[in-house]
């Protein structure tokens, strides 16, 4: 069980993921003079030796023979690989294009769609909070759809392209460093080629956009890894319903940056989305809090009533043999004790 020092620990790697990744507008917003579709190659180009790094200071690479001799899982990397990649592009593109708010819905929208998948594809059981919130979810799409003028799809876009994400990587079963190894691997050579290509044609940016440029086209391989390890270390040593409430936080301040940073327009109808998706985002945290506190009781109270029943077993077992030296004694059987020295005293 994790001590109180460690859970502090995962606390602040946790706050520090959550915020890296709900301020990445802001590096994406340096970017804005190369097209979206090379920020997304150089952040899967460079991603890759920012994860090997990683992995030589770890020592980790047993999983790597094992992984290479099962074609399913294989096939399971590449697709994961290929759906994050479009999530990357997606948000990149929002981002530079004035989207930063219908971004943060997205991801606000993502724990809702999540659970939808969990019903469709897993077949697993909601509880009644549950389909509330689904329901609250499903009925702000139809608002924002009112407010936009437009079915809301990037925000749309987001949120499925990640829960698919997720649950592909349920198969996939490798962890954080590893698996964000393995997909960077599969997306090395599109990437490379496709800024081979921009090179050739003179439009890379990265070659024509000074110095600084060049530089922040690098780090986003850094901007990508950084946040993922913190969130590695914060979900070692936090519960799961922490990590749950601490989600929230990337969009939160994606939202914020809209408003404030980039000034994008923020009417009472989309007022009413955003409130509604707060409301379900509410009672689905609500329940799975309840759910946990009702767990850990269920847990304790197994524990208590396992130490009562040791307990009454153990004075059972000294009443029967207390009893049996009663016994003993009332039979004359019962012998004197030996000394150290060998002699009957």
């Amino acid at each position: 069980m994790p001590t109180r020092s460690d859970q502090r620990a995962g606390l602040g790697y946790g706050v520090a993921a959550y915020t890296m990744w709900g301020l990445l507008p802001l590096y994406w917003h340096l970017l804005d003079a190369a097209a979206p579709s090379e920020i997304l190659a150089h952040r899967m180009a460079w991603s890759l030796p920012v994860a090997l790094v990683i992995l030589a200071v770890l020592r980790r690479w047993s999983w790597v023979g094992p992984l290479l001799r099962q074609p399913r899982r294989l096939a399971l990397i590449l697709l994961s690989a290929a759906v994050i990649s479009a999530n990357w592009f997606l948000y990149i593109w929002a981002v530079n294009s004035g989207h930063v708010l219908e971004a943060s819905l997205g991801y606000f929208i993502n724990p809702l769609v999540s659970i939808a998948f969990g019903v469709l594809f897993l077949r697993e059981r909601l509880r009644p909070l549950q389909w509330t919130a689904v329901g609250i979810g499903a009925v702000s799409v139809v608002v924002m759809t009112v407010a936009y003028g437009k079915m809301p799809w990037i925000a749309l876009g987001l949120a499925f392209s990640f829960a698919t994400y997720g649950l592909v990587k349920k198969g996939v079963k490798l962890d954080g460093i590893e698996g964000f190894s393995a997909e960077t691997a599969m997306q090395l050579l599109p990437a490379l080629g496709f800024l081979v290509y921009l090179g050739l044609h003179g439009r890379a940016d990265f070659v024509t956009g000074g110095v600084g440029q060049a530089l922040l086209l690098a780090g986003c391989g850094v901007a990508t890894a950084v946040p993922l390890i913190c969130f590695g270390a914060s979900a070692m040593r936090l519960p799961l319903t922490m990590i749950g409430m601490l989600q929230y936080l990337a969009p939160t301040f994606q939202f914020l940056l809209g408003l404030t940073v980039f000034h994008e327009a923020m009417p009472p109808e989309r007022w009413a989305g955003f409130a509604l998706v707060w409301v379900a985002l509410t009672l689905l945290t609500w329940d799975a809090l309840r759910t946990a506190r009702r767990g850990r009781a269920a847990l304790a109270d197994a524990a208590a009533r396992s130490g009562e029943a040791a307990a009454v077993g153990a004075l059972q077992a000294a009443d029967a043999a207390r009893a049996a030296a009663a016994a003993e004694a009332a039979t004359g059987n019962t012998a004197a004790p030996e000394s150290s020295d060998g002699l009957t005293r």
